[in-house]
Formats: structure tokens, C-alpha cells, sequence
């Protein structure tokens, strides 16, 4: 299915720095990214960031050198990012949450030529984990890195004063300050060398199962799908937006922050998330959308004063029960999803901003919406590989402008097919054009010979009365491979020791919905906390396929 005559891209040759400078003409005294201690409006975004990019050329950046950028959410993030990929470079977000030997393993997989950012934050002590991953360090004097450890590694640039010796600091001092003519004049000739077909950013994945992998996107390819999403969202000049999502992850960088930056948007964001602090931030700045993962908007919601609070300014977003009741679609089960991934730049699967406003017909009811225009999707065979037709399940395979440039020190043949396909491992069906997704392969049970997908079945369980959150996993069964059971955690008000939960209710609802083997064989309640999460605030399937291990001994609700 695709739909690529519809897709909206911009009228400026889309990289980056034209984005930027872009959105600074048209925007420029806007406020762009905005916590509760710094403002950062459009404007000086593009200027600071030329400044900083005049630094960074400098120390001998180059185009096509891959720079770590590592802080938290904030104005940091974004001046930083803009000043490296405007000058061809390739900015690699780094996870604030990596440990010592995850930041050892990203630096040397990225070959990262410089780090720039903060040297700690919160009980993260970064120059001390570079120090403890590259010994040599130690012996080392502000002058070019060689280090064996680290092959690539050139320079290590701390946003405030270096704490160590071998790291230069100071970069994010002073940036208002006009740099040299020459300087000046060197920056703009890079930004001008820069081309739709040049790499601009290097991601890793989040996922919650295997070793996270290095995706290479475009400049063309990300400017334009911001914009193509922008438009097809209806986000406006006007619009307060809020999030939690870390921009080091594909979510909060191109669906949050790039996507405001090129509708001209406010994004309101907090280094760390406190629910507490969230909702006061949510009231002061008159927040329009509310952008989040589910467990951080039920944190919201669970605050003793989110019922007092005036979230009144409301449009749209994840606080559904908040938003005016002519904006909110008919019922919650008709609120059309998307589907994603880093290597298709966020979002390949979408919804415009009156199918969000109205909901999806009844009758694609748990759709993920339709192909992102610009985009093609097709289900296949997951062993033969060849098409399969409307309604059946099989592979989701995807292609379209947004798709990878490819991964970091992987050959092509082994990422994409002959005919440019990358195959997804997700699992879905389509039906009229409308994207159902099922579950990841790496995630489906095998139970009695027969294949169950959890998305499927948790999407069922959400929809039984009383069950606010749904997680199915297989555990080791003597005789069917594997046991289909559910982890359920009921809604804050009807919780007990299994609130109202009935089992055999959820029996009746789920046979109406689901073939026999689908249906869980047991029922495990659970409270909010015993919920475990990734950093990423993806659920950790290993962790609950142990949970339910431990709980299928100690007693259950069986539901046959």
C-alpha cells in the first residue's frame, strides 16, 4: 500500500541548516525548547549553534565525522546537534542512562571522532567511565587523542569547564559572542557543501531484546518526513508541546523535537521526568499536546493534584481524558495508532489530524493507521518471502524516502532485499489499506504448534473491563512449547487483591475475539510497580516473562 503522491515536503532544500535557518526566518523570536531553567528561542538556536559550529571546526571537525552529543534533554541538546550536522558532520546521540561498558561498546561501534556534551549528570559521572573504558587517558594532556582503546576517539569536548586534563571544556560558554570573519565564512562554506544525500545522523535502536544496532539516515530523508508528518498532523506555530521522551531516541528527537522545529512549535521538556514537577510545568506553560509514553502519562494521572490542575489549554495528545470532549474521538477503542521504528525514521504507519479527532471507522477497529504517503508496505511470507493477501498475517516489510541509508558496519545485502525491502520482523495484516500490527517475531509464542501474538491478544485485554494495562508472554510449558499467560494490571480505582477482575467474564469477552489457543491460560494481577521497564519505557519482555515464571508457582486465576 503507499500513497507517495500525497506526501507534503518542503519548499527549501531539505537538510538540516536550511531547516534551522528556515524556522529562525520565520519563527525567530518563538520560544523552540523550554524547561523549567532555560529558554531557547528559534532564533538563537541558529545563531548559537553557527557559533558552535565554529568552534567545533576549529578542533578539526570535519564533514562526515560522527560526533557523540550527549545531554539531557534541553536547550544543550538541541544548540549542539544543530551546530554539528549543519556542518556535514553526523551527530550520534548518546543515551544519558549508558552504562561503562554500554558507552565503551557505542563509542568504538560508532567510530566516534569527538564527544560533545555535559561531563556528568545526575550519578553519571562520564568522564570518569571515558577514563575507566581508555585507561590512556590518564597520561594524556588536552592534545590529540590516539588512543588504541579507542581507535577513532580524537577529542573529548565538555559543554562546561573539563574536569580532567585530556578533555578541553568550555563550549557552551559565551556562544551569543561573534566568532572570527574567517571562521564565519569557513562554517557557512560547509553548510553550503551540505546535500539531501549526506548522512546527518547515526541512531541506536532501544529495543528491548537484542544488542541495539546503528541506523544511518539522510539529511533529505529526515527534513523531509519531519515535514510530511508535521502537515499530516496539523501541528501549528501556536502549539505548546510536551514531552518526556528522551531526544536521543528516534521518538523524542524526530517525533517530538524536529517535528516542532519545522512547524515552528514549543517544546517543553524536563531533563528528568518528575510527575510532580511535570504537571506544574504542564499548567504555567499552557501546553496544548501532551506527548508521551503510557506509563509516564499514567504517572500524571496518578498525582494526588492532576484533578485540580487547569489543564484547560488542552488539544491533544496522550492526557486523553483531559482533552475537551469535541476533540477526543467517539471512545478510546476507535484512537488510531501508529507504527514505527529507527530504521524508517520514526513513524512509517500513520493517521491525519482529523482521523486522530474522529477516530477510526469501527470497523478497523485496533488499526495502526494507514502507509505514511511516500511510503510502501506490504506483508510477506515470513519464511518464502512472497506477498501474502488482504487479511493474512505475515511479515510487515516497508521502502520509502525515509527509509535508512543503511547500518553502521553492516553490509546493505544483509540489510535491505533485491528490490530495496526492509524486512521489519514486525508481524501484522492488512485490511483495506488499514495496518494491523500483531507483534514482533522475535516476541511470538509457539504454543501447541500454533503461533500467538501478544500484541493481539493484549490488545484484547485492554478493551475487558477493569484492565488498564495488558502483558502477554510464554512461559516453558512440558507438552505445548510454551504456556500463554497474561499479566494484567488493573485501573487505579478498581485495585484490590483482584479488584473486580473476573476471570470468567474475561473468558467470555476473549472468546468472542480470539481463537482458543490464543487465549490465555492463566491470569496474573499485578500492581503498577511490579511492571518492569527499559530505559527506554518499553516493557523488558525477558523480565516479565520471569515475573510470570515466578508467579505461576506461587498461585494464579485460571481462566480454563
Amino acid at each position: 500500500m503507499t500513497a507517495a503522491d500525497d506526501a507534503i515536503f518542503p519548499d527549501y532544500v531539505p537538510t538540516a541548516g536550511n531547516a534551522v535557518g528556515d524556522a529562525a526566518r520565520r519563527w525567530g523570536d518563538h520560544d523552540f525548547v523550554v524547561t523549567n531553567q532555560e529558554r531557547l528561542t528559534y532564533a538563537e538556536l541558529d545563531l548559537r549553534s553557527r557559533h558552535l559550529a565554529c568552534r567545533l571546526v576549529e578542533v578539526g571537525v570535519s564533514k562526515g565525522d560522527k560526533i557523540a552529543v550527549l545531554f539531557p534533554n534541553g536547550p544543550a541538546w538541541a544548540v549542539s546537534w544543530a551546530a554539528v550536522v549543519r556542518l556535514g558532520a553526523v551527530a550520534v546521540p548518546v543515551s544519558t542512562f549508558y552504562t561503562e561498558s554500554e558507552l565503551g561498546r557505542f563509542l568504538n561501534h560508532a567510530d566516534v571522532r569527538f564527544v560533545l556534551g555535559v561531563s556528568s549528570f545526575l550519578h553519571h559521572d562520564y568522564a570518569e567511565r571515558l577514563a575507566s573504558i581508555a585507561p590512556e587517558l590518564g597520561v594524556k594532556r588536552r592534545t590529540q587523542l590516539l588512543l588504541p582503546s579507542m581507535p577513532q576517539l580524537r577529542g573529548v569536548l565538555f559543554w562546561d569547564e573539563s574536569p580532567v586534563s585530556w578533555a578541553t571544556g568550555g563550549y557552551g560558554a559565551d556562544l551569543d559572542d561573534e566568532p572570527s570573519a574567517e571562521l564565519a565564512e569557513q562554517v557557512a562554506a560547509m553548510e553550503g557543501d551540505v546535500t539531501p544525500a549526506d548522512p546527518m545522523m547515526l541512531l541506536y535502536t532501544s529495543g528491548s531484546t537484542a544488542e541495539p544496532k546503528g541506523v544511518l539516515h539522510g539529511h533529505g530523508a529526515m527534513t523531509r518526513h519531519a515535514v510530511n508528518l508535521a502537515a499530516m498532523s496539523g501541528w501549528r506555530d501556536t502549539y505548546r508541546l510536551w514531552t518526556s521522551m528522551p531526544f536521543f531516541w528516534i521518538g523524542g528527537f524526530h517525533n517530538t523535537l524536529f517535528r516542532a522545529l519545522v512547524a515552528g512549535a514549543m517544546l517543553v521538556t524536563q531533563p528528568v521526568f518528575d510527575p510532580t514537577v511535570a504537571l506544574e510545568t504542564l499548567e504555567r506553560e499552557q501546553v496544548t499536546h501532551v506527548l508521551t509514553w503510557p506509563a509516564a502519562a499514567q504517572a500524571l494521572a496518578d498525582q494526588p493534584r492532576f484533578g485540580s490542575t487547569d489543564l484547560s489549554s488542552l488539544l491533544g495528545g496522550s492526557l486523553f481524558e483531559r482533552i475537551p470532549a469535541e476533540l477526543r474521538p467517539p471512545e478510546i477503542g476507535l484512537v488510531c495508532n501508529s507504527l514505527g521504528m529507527t530504521e524508517t525514521c520514526g513513524l512509517h504507519s500513520f493517521y491525519t489530524a482529523k482521523q486522530e479527532r474522529e477516530g477510526v471507522p469501527i470497523e478497523y477497529r485496533g488499526a495502526y493507521g494507514r502507509a505514511v504517503p511516500g511510503f510502501e508496505v506490504q506483508i510477506v511470507d515470513p519464511v518464502k518471502g512472497h506477498p501474502l493477501p488482504d487479511g493474512d498475517e505475515g511479515e510487515i516489510i516497508v521502502r520509502g524516502y525515509a527509509l535508512m541509508l543503511g547500518m553502521q558496519k553492516v553490509e546493505r545485502s544483509d540489510t535491505f532485499d533485491a528490490d530495496g525491502w526492509y524486512h521489519t520482523s514486525d508481524h501484522g495484516f492488512l485490511r483495506d489499506g488499514w495496518l494491523f500490527f500483531t507483534g514482533r517475531r522475535s516476541e511470538m509464542i509457539k504454543t501447541g504448534g500454533s503461533n500467538v501474538a501478544p500484541a493481539e491478544v493484549e490488545h484484547c485485554l485492554r478493551g475487558c473491563r477493569g484492565i488498564m494495562q495488558a502483558f502477554v508472554v510464554g512461559i516453558p510449558h512440558p507438552t505445548s512449547g510454551q504456556r500463554v499467560v497474561a499479566l494484567v494490571v488493573p485501573w487505579a480505582s478498581e485495585r484490590g487483591a483482584f479488584g473486580p477482575i473476573d476471570p470468567n467474564e474475561i473468558l467470555v469477552q476473549l472468546k468472542d475475539q480470539l481463537s482458543s489457543f490464543k487465549i490465555p491460560k492463566q491470569l496474573f494481577v499485578i500492581s503498577e510497580d511490579d511492571v518492569p521497564w527499559l530505559p527506554s519505557q518499553k516493557p523488558d519482555r525477558r523480565a516479565l516473562m520471569a515475573l510470570a515464571v515466578r508467579l505461576a508457582r506461587a498461585g494464579e486465576l485460571d481462566l480454563r
